[in-house]
């Protein structure tokens, strides 16, 4: 079982690591979501933290469907991410009707060899059917989906990431996020078959902010261990 924690600054991806995390997320603002980080902070987290670091690139909080200049940010983006040794980024592309935007995948995909690309939850905001729109996203060849199942929650998805993780049949990573906790962590695994969980495991700063709690972190780790044990 791989566990990802998402760490949206600096001090988030400390605390994953202190928790016991090796591999993050790395984001800012994650309470839009999320957007591109700093290539400062990218370049910590892989050089000083030496956390396996996927970036999310994403230039602007909201929906998922790009302008031709904003594609070309996430370009450029992509690229910066490559040169400073991250391991994977993390995107997604809807067209403007909210299907799997193929061509932008694709061509990403190219350009972020040989770093590995995940497909976010923009997949959890499409108009077409679950399964058909994995089958495209693995045409594209991405490597991996994060995906609560289509529902607000992992735990209220767990029947679509089931046939996810069953018509994927080992072509595509199935990455479990979405209201992931150390309590529902291992009942979501045994009942979809998830490989790969992905949980911010996050409390609210007096600012509303969010950062990343390493008790939790451990909580989530030995929950998981304890399930991989049984």
């Amino acid at each position: 079982m791989k566990v990802e924690i998402c760490s949206n600054s600096r001090r988030s991806a400390e605390h994953a690591k202190a928790g016991g995390a090796t591999r993050i997320e790395l984001c800012s603002r994650l309470e839009v979501g999320g957007i591109t980080p700093s290539p400062e902070d990218i370049s910590y987290c892989v050089q000083q933290l030496q956390l396996r670091t996927h970036v999310l690139v994403r230039p602007r909080e909201g929906h998922f469907t790009y302008s031709n200049a904003e594609f070309a940010l996430i370009c450029e983006q992509v690229e910066m991410c490559k040169r400073l040794g991250a391991h994977a980024v993390v995107v997604g592309f809807l067209t403007a009707d909210g299907r799997v935007d193929t061509l932008r995948t694709r061509h990403i995909v190219e350009l972020a060899a040989p770093m590995e690309v995940t497909f976010h939850r923009a997949f959890d905001e499409m108009t077409e059917p679950p399964l058909e729109a994995l089958e495209k996203i693995i045409g594209c060849g991405c490597h991996r989906l994060l995906t609560s199942g289509c529902r607000p929650t992992a735990e209220e998805g767990i029947d679509t990431l089931r046939q996810l993780v069953q018509q994927a049949a080992g072509r595509i990573t199935i990455l479990a996020g979405a209201g992931i906790t150390p309590q529902n962590a291992a009942h979501i695994v045994r009942q979809t078959g998830v490989s790969e969980i992905h949980g911010s495991c996050k409390h609210t700063l007096p600012d509303g902010t969010f950062e990343t709690d390493p008790q939790t972190v451990k909580e989530l780790m030995a929950a998981l261990c304890s399930e991989a044990s049984d």
